[in-house]
């Protein structure tokens, strides 16, 4: 068993580790055992209570609070209102680069969307403070909320998602079309949706005259910090952020919220340390989510079913007040092999929280509906669908030309298919039923995903007692991401499991960049990995520049660090300890560092990502249209698996969430009040137990020696993109209707 403590804010884990092992997660002792203190789970001497108002109107202004009333309330201690908000350094609708985002912080009367905070009341005890929030008893100058895609008149961005251009192109479009036999033209329907993690956005905040203490979910505290700095006009070095455990983040926790910025200022009101927590229905606005999309795709394909050009147009919807085009179309640019493709993007402006980055964000839905249209294109041309996907493999990447760093897809179609049983699949739709008269189909969709990386930095100490220290400021958010960081620190170091403690989860260690973008064990594990081979190099140079060592003058062959020891590479037997080198050159330690970035030339050379299949089988009720997805089985391929355990559990989750895409969720808008009529657990539907069918996930081999030092591609995010074509495509497959609207329901299956 590991021995795990923690002590100052970080969580502190004593353990070995070795890449490729399927170990289980070494903080799940602490959160089984109710051990694990989240945000909202700490608790300050003196510490009080902030409840958001907000509004209960899309567009307009607050004209009146009974501030009076909360005041007078027992137990509430202060309103903070646009009145009397401390003063901020930097106004919250400045924009200095694109990943800041405009945050709603009391600095006027206007309303902006449904559920923003129109004020904070601040109280001894929570039941205060919500109580005196109920009694502000907000009034209104209406206006008529601009809701859905067709509101308002679109625009062309001229950059998406996180700064791609909004439209690009390839070949000649015109000619592909005209060189087809086979055309089709589809357009598909995506709903909004929210991240919901388990965990809502918390802060406790405490000031110490301009030193600022803070506990808070998040997925980038270097991030947070710099934009807290700015905002209060403090510098980043006084702002401690401590976040060891996430209670799941999804993107909305990858930039600081305006409603934890407004705990901060709450404390800065009071003069006391504030503990605020977003209730489940507040949730929906303040801190982002995925936005709907109509896409429209044209293929054509020639006799034998080889396409000659792909156009995939993507609407979308953006805050009246701020940017995020959710990237929908670029999904089209990887995975197939037209000799033409254009990809456009337009939005409107509507009365919503300003979208943000959301699990698979661009892919998602727009894998949704690409899948779903090289369905309907096979079928056009009388083909298998997975012969088609085979038919237009892409060997290089469309849009460029380049050559994948690597590029295992082939081998995902093979391993998938044969475990699915594919093989046996009719073509035609409503040829198959089980024992209990439900109609069965058969699905599937590609999977893809970039392999990116963030510039990351990591710390390693050796000591003479023979065990070692990691530091990186890395986040988890459940996925395991600590334990695989943990096993890459170990192996770089050279060490057992219990000789390494392992620290993370704050933010005066070393920068270990954003956990997002299915990139944070490529980013922050090569920097760990860079920071052990910098000490070891350095215990080496003492070693092996000293006589007495049995690895003097093994510069040329070098050396191997293993168990706690160097060995000679040329004659293992000559080694030593880590601690006999220490002792020897009179050092307690050796410390070493490790920063990495993307290495520009390898992505200028290489197209990097990470690719599956994923096959589907569901049951139709024939006289009721109910769905259940009985069967999914994926295969993907993503460079260098760090711990199978860790990456199957990633696989199998974007999986369920392809489920709950495909089938379940949406956030249902009340088109007269521009509010989310079904913003809770109850009613914003995702699986549950019963939903989740027999489900595998393949993990194929595959070596990249290009997307970084370690060879790691990122698997979070991957599963979702085949995931809700695929089970799309069964549906139709089960009953011969194909539905273009997302989530699809019985009513849509029935014709109803």
């Amino acid at each position: 068993m590991p021995e795990i403590t923690l002590a100052q804010g970080q969580a502190h884990i004593r353990m070995g580790s070795s890449i490729g092992q399927p170990l289980t997660r070494w903080e799940g002792v602490l959160k089984t055992t109710g051990t694990a203190r989240f945000a909202a789970d700490q608790h300050q001497a003196g510490m009080v209570y902030a409840c958001l108002a907000v509004s209960s109107i899309a567009r307009g202004r607050v004209t009146s609070l009974d501030v009076a009333a909360a005041r007078a309330h027992p137990g509430v201690i202060e309103v903070m209102t646009p009145a009397n908000a401390p003063a901020l350094a930097l106004h919250p609708d400045a924009k200095h680069h694109p990943f800041m985002f405009r945050l709603d912080l009391l600095q006027s009367d206007a309303v902006r969307f449904a559920n923003q905070p129109i004020a904070v009341v601040i109280a001894q005890t929570l039941e205060a403070a919500t109580e005196g929030a109920a009694l502000l008893a907000p009034r209104y100058e209406e206006q008529p909320a601009r809701t859905g895609l067709d509101s308002a008149t679109p625009f062309t961005p001229p950059f998406i998602g996180a700064g791609s251009p909004g439209a690009e192109s390839h070949g000649d479009i015109e000619a592909g079309f005209a060189a087809a036999s086979v055309r089709i033209e589809v357009e598909y329907d995506t709903p909004a949706q929210y991240h919901n993690p388990m965990e809502p956005h918390a802060i406790v905040a405490a000031w110490d005259g301009d030193r600022l203490s803070i506990d808070t979910p998040s997925q980038g505290m270097a991030m947070a910090q710099q934009r807290i700095a700015g905002l209060f006009g403090i510098s980043p070095e006084n702002i401690h952020i401590r976040s060891p455990f996430l209670g799941g983040g999804f993107g909305c926790k990858g930039m600081i919220s305006g409603p934890q910025i407004l705990g901060i200022m709450a404390a800065r009101l009071v003069g006391r340390p504030v503990k605020l927590v977003l209730r489940r229905e507040q949730m929906f606005g303040p801190v982002g989510h995925r936005a709907p999309t109509r896409q429209t795709l044209h293929l054509g394909a020639d006799a034998d079913g080889q396409l000659t050009a792909l156009i995939h147009h993507a609407r979308t919807a953006t805050s009246t007040f701020d940017d995020f085009i959710e990237p929908a179309a670029n999904a089209s640019h990887s995975l197939y092999a037209s000799p033409a493709i254009r990809t456009t993007h337009d939005a409107v402006r509507i009365d919503t929280g300003t979208p943000l980055f959301m699990r698979a964000p661009g892919e998602a839905p727009g894998s949704a509906a690409l899948e779903s249209a090289i369905d309907e294109m096979a079928l056009a041309c009388g083909m298998d669908p997975l012969a088609f996907r085979l038919k237009n493999y892409a060997d290089v990447a469309p849009m460029t030309g380049k050559p994948f760093s690597s590029k295992a897809l082939r081998a995902c179609y093979q391993q998938g298919g044969e475990r699915f049983g594919w093989a046996a699949r009719p073509t035609a739709p409503r040829q198959m039923r089980d024992a209990n008269g439900m109609l069965v189909g058969w699905g599937m969709g590609t999977a893809v995903f970039p392999a990116l990386m963030f510039p990351a930095q990591a710390a390693a100490v050796l000591r003479r007692d023979g065990s070692g220290v990691v530091e990186i400021g890395a986040h988890d958010m459940g996925q395991g991401a600590w334990t695989a960081l943990a096993q890459i620190a170990a192996d770089a170091l050279g060490l057992d499991r219990a000789h390494l403690e392992f620290r993370s989860g704050s933010s005066d260690l070393p920068d270990a960049g954003i956990a997002g973008g299915s990139a944070h064990t490529a980013s922050a594990g090569s920097a760990i990995h860079g920071a052990g081979a910098d000490v070891i190099a350095k215990l080496a140079a003492l070693a092996m520049g000293d006589e007495a060592s049995p690895l003097f003058g093994a510069g040329n062959a070098g050396v191997i660090a293993r168990g706690g020891r160097l060995h000679r590479r040329d004659d293992e037997a000559r080694s030593e300890t880590y601690g006999e080198i220490l002792a020897r050159a009179g050092l307690e330690e050796i410390a070493g560092r490790g920063a990495v970035a993307p290495d520009q030339a390898a992505q200028a050379a290489y197209a990097m990502q990470a690719h599956g299949a994923v096959f589907a089988e569901v049951t139709v009720d024939p006289d009721f249209g109910q769905i259940r997805v009985t069967r999914l089985v994926g295969a993907f391929a993503a460079g260098t698996v760090i711990n199978p355990r860790m990456v199957r559990s990633q696989y199998l989750g974007g999986m369920i969430w392809g489920v709950s895409f495909a089938l379940h969720e949406h956030a249902a808008m009340d088109k007269r009040s521009g509010r989310t009529m079904n913003a809770n657990f109850a009613e914003y539907h995702v699986p549950v137990n019963a939903d989740v069918p027999s489900i595998e996930a393949i993990l194929v081999d595959e070596h990249d020696e290009h997307v970084n030092a370690l060879g790691v591609k990122g698997v979070g995010e991957i599963g979702i993109t085949g995931t809700v074509g695929a089970i799309a495509n069964a549906v139709w497959h089960a009953t011969g209707v194909r539905v273009r609207s997302f989530p699809i329901t019985l009513e849509q299956v029935m014709g109803l």
